[in-house]
């Protein structure tokens, strides 16, 4: 057996792992990154860029096929085809130069990166099989960055032809019928992809709307474009298992109702992998399934520190990463603290939705007086030009002084305003301060500015 030390260990080299890798040997700090796959994570490898990478790929099929001699653009093309299996050699070969990256990030930042599965011994000892051989390593600090998985129902366990979203995103062959089980986002963007390539989709959601998470202005433009692309929404509605014709669902009236389908996709939500690495064996104070953590990640355990989905809502990368940053700088001796305001999330939808901070609701619920003011994309010259006119921004404010509280839009592109939004939130910006700086036109981000000025009483294009 090869033993080892350093002065950190992560276990998990997915975007709070690898980035605290990065940031930890960039400040001199003697560490090693243990991943058991390829380094990325859930994220890179099976998550965030090969659902993109097939978005994209579908949003350009959809596209083309729209082009017939009744084109407003007054283009015209014949029936596109797409083969699948090279859109997903394409897909592949883009994780496979991030994997590259993220390894020859690690290694120029003096990082070890070692392939293998970790298990806890104690709180500073962790063993590592790489293969038919056991390393063991000795840490000062350990960092635990296992990620999460997609929740499996009882009913409709993953394989023959149940596919979780890591699945779906390889296949080969469009399929005729495709049933979604679970309305969220996972489900509503690859649904949304395999529609515009052709599926005959069906989504099922338990809760009475999509997007159980978003309020039903921001949701009401991505259902009217699903409708569009003709996918059946049955709401208020449970799947209940398979048969010979195809999926079971329990309507809102109790009744049944058989859905036609080759392919079932199984978005119910993600867990934590709290069973990995023998977690279980340091009896972490947790919160439910997940970790408890306090304004520094430190665990219940002095020198162990977790990141990331392992510790709970909001499960995103960019926390993660933000995490992983901060627990690197804290080893370094360097004070920091998580005093965030805000984490955005993007639905990558067609609309895309984003959120930043507060949104009216909330803010209603903490005793907040505010006042709030909104942009509709139908007035954008720069969104018109782009067929895509469909969506708005929101902004919320104190009402007494005008700092913003939460910013929240629909649109084609709108995710590229998600930093826009959040730096106007994290720097404190008020209404008067966004409304006087200069933007660019034609833009969809000239929709932030005015949103400020509608809340301020005197929009200029709406």
């Amino acid at each position: 057996m090869q033993e080892l030390t350093c002065k950190l260990l992560i276990i998990g080299g997915g975007p709070g792992g690898y980035v605290c890798g990065i940031r930890a040997g960039q400040l001199g700090i003697d560490t090693i990154v243990v991943e058991e796959g390829k380094p990325g994570g859930t994220c890179l490898n099976v998550g965030c860029i090969p659902s993109k990478a097939l978005i994209h790929a579908a949003d350009e099929f959809h596209k083309i096929s729209q082009f017939t001699e009744k084109s407003l653009l007054g283009i015209s093309a014949s029936a596109p085809r797409i083969d699948l299996a090279r859109t997903v050699a394409w897909k592949d070969g883009i994780v496979n130069r991030l994997n590259a990256g993220v390894a020859g990030l690690l290694r120029r930042a003096g990082t070890r990166l070692i392939g293998g599965r970790a298990d806890f011994i104690d709180g500073k000892t962790v063993n590592v099989l790489t293969g038919e051989s056991n390393t063991r390593i000795r840490a000062d600090h350990i960092v635990i960055a296992v990620g999460s998985t997609a929740v499996e129902l009882p009913f409709l366990p993953f394989g023959d032809n149940v596919m979780d979203s890591t699945a779906a995103l390889s296949l080969t062959e469009v399929p005729e019928h495709l049933a979604v089980v679970g309305g969220g986002y996972i489900g509503l963007e690859i649904g949304t992809a395999y529609a515009k390539l052709g599926s005959k989709v069906t989504i099922v959601e338990a809760t009475d709307r999509i997007l159980p998470q978003y309020d039903s202005a921001l949701t009401r433009p991505v259902l009217k474009s699903l409708q569009a692309l003709g996918v059946t929404v049955l709401t208020s509605a449970r799947a209940r298992g398979r048969n010979a014709k195809g999926l079971i669902v329990e309507q809102a009236d109790g009744r049944e109702k058989i859905i036609k389908t080759n392919r079932v996709l199984v978005t119910v939500g993600r867990r934590p992998r709290g069973e990995r690495a023998n977690i279980a064996s340091l009896s972490l104070a947790m919160d439910g399934a997940f970790i408890r953590i306090d304004d520094k990640c430190r665990t219940s355990m002095r020198g162990v520190w977790a990141v990331g989905d392992v510790t709970g809502e909001p499960m995103l990368a960019h926390r993660a990463m933000a995490q992983g940053a901060m627990v690197a700088e804290l080893v370094a001796g360097v004070p920091r603290a998580w005093d965030k305001l805000c984490v955005p999330a993007v639905c990558f939808t067609d609309p895309e939705i984003v959120t930043c901070g507060l949104a009216p609701e909330e803010a209603a619920a903490q005793g907040i007086d505010i006042r709030t003011g909104q942009f509709p994309f139908t007035a954008s010259g720069r969104a018109m030009t782009m067929e895509a006119d469909d969506g708005f921004i929101r902004v919320i404010a104190r009402k007494d002084d005008g700092v913003i509280l939460g910013l929240q839009g629909v649109g084609k592109g709108i995710s590229e305003l998600s930093a826009a939004f959040s730096i106007a939130i994290e720097m404190g910006a008020r209404l008067e301060d966004i409304s006087e700086i200069i933007h660019a036109h034609p833009t969809l981000g000239e929709g932030l500015q005015e949103a400020c000025l509608a809340a301020l009483g005197h929009a200029l294009h709406a």
